[in-house]
């Protein structure tokens, strides 16, 4: 085989692996795209539990508040 063959066949090989590195790269933006959506869901539904909580604890009482108290403002008779 001259030496042209071989360089052909190499730059052969070389455009192949090139396709297939592309491809590659396709597949790993797809993933990474769907990974960055679901951590930017995730934080959201994590903000919203947040304020849930949040909200939820200013509906306790405060600490020595009478019980009394506590249950009128609950409407509870």
């Amino acid at each position: 085989m001259s030496k042209l063959e071989e360089l052909a066949e190499r730059v052969d090989r070389l455009v192949l692996r090139h396709g297939e590195l592309q491809r590659s790269t396709a597949l790993v933006e797809q993933q990474l795209a769907a990974v960055t959506a679901e951590r930017d869901s995730l934080r959201s539904r994590l903000a919203a539990a947040r304020a849930r909580v949040d909200a939820l604890l200013q509906r306790l009482p405060a600490e020595g508040e009478p019980a009394a108290r506590r249950s009128d403002e609950a409407g509870v008779a």
